[in-house]
């Protein structure tokens, strides 16, 4: 992947158009796959282990198989109306939409056909990009490797199918790595919350589960575990007659601020 390559916004970049991405004006466009392209894409990936069910989306079908070029133009506005409602529309997928609305029923038509594909690809890469710095401030190493794959080799059906499929499994196995490497210090720091409660996630080994405890479970886990540090060091500074860092521990207890107390503990345990 070139520097060179990251996009500003979502016009930065252009998508290839080769290959099968972009279907001819006569193909079969399903009202209900307009909506349904983007919808799979959420913001947060359903995780699903290798033998899970396909993802299914619910959509209102306006007409289940007109060809673009049959639709009248109330179906052309609910088909483009629909992809605008999607909660994972990106900006060049409703920039272009709503360009599409202002305009004449072809240039509705060429959306549906081959504007909202190419828009699609270029909000899809601009999403790699945002990921993939998530992905290595994680050190999440197979996503970070996947995505800068796909951003050199720039397929627009690939990146998709990566994102809607590909993606929860190389995140499952890299939160599953993160959790061992978690469960470390959590055990030599005597954590015993967050020890056991990893413990028991990779015991269940249920990806949507670990995601969501890394997300919102752990900070409530550590922050538990570390004020109970605070008063095991407070307790020792007592009877040690240590009375600046009483006073210093009594404040953090006070301010009760989690971000505060880790890195206080993390500077305190390197001393």
């Amino acid at each position: 992947m070139r520097s060179s390559d990251v996009p500003d916004d979502n016009h930065g970049v252009r998508p290839t158009t080769g290959g099968t991405f972009v279907r001819q004006h006569r193909t079969f466009l399903l009202v209900a796959a307009t909506a349904l392209a983007p919808a799979l894409l959420l913001s947060t990936p359903a995780f699903a282990g290798p033998s899970a069910a396909p993802a299914t989306v619910t959509t209102a079908a306006v007409s289940s198989e007109t060809p673009v070029d049959e639709m009248t133009e109330d179906e052309l506005r609910a088909a483009i109306t629909a992809i605008l409602g999607a909660e994972a529309s990106g900006r060049s997928v409703i920039e272009a939409a709503t360009t599409a609305l202002n305009g004449t029923i072809e240039d509705m038509r060429t959306f549906l056909t081959t504007g909202y594909p190419a828009a699609q690809a270029v909000d899809d890469r601009v999403r790699l990009f945002r990921m993939l710095a998530t992905a290595r401030q994680n050190e999440d190493k197979r996503v970070s490797a996947e995505i800068s794959d796909l951003l050199d080799r720039n397929d627009p059906e690939e990146i998709r199918e990566w994102l809607e499929t590909g993606y929860p499994l190389a995140q499952a196995e890299d939160d599953r790595v993160r959790l061992f490497r978690m469960l470390t210090p959590a055990r030599q720091n005597g954590d015993k919350r967050v020890s056991a409660e990893i413990s028991d996630l990779l015991d269940r080994n249920d990806p949507e589960e670990i995601r969501e405890w890394l997300e919102t479970g752990y900070p409530l886990a550590q922050a538990e575990d570390d004020r109970v540090a605070l008063f095991t060091i407070l307790g020792k500074a007592q009877k040690d007659g240590d009375t600046k860092l009483v006073q210093e521990i009594s404040g953090l207890l006070d301010r009760m601020d989690a971000e505060e107390i880790r890195a206080w503990l993390t500077v305190y345990r390197a001393a």
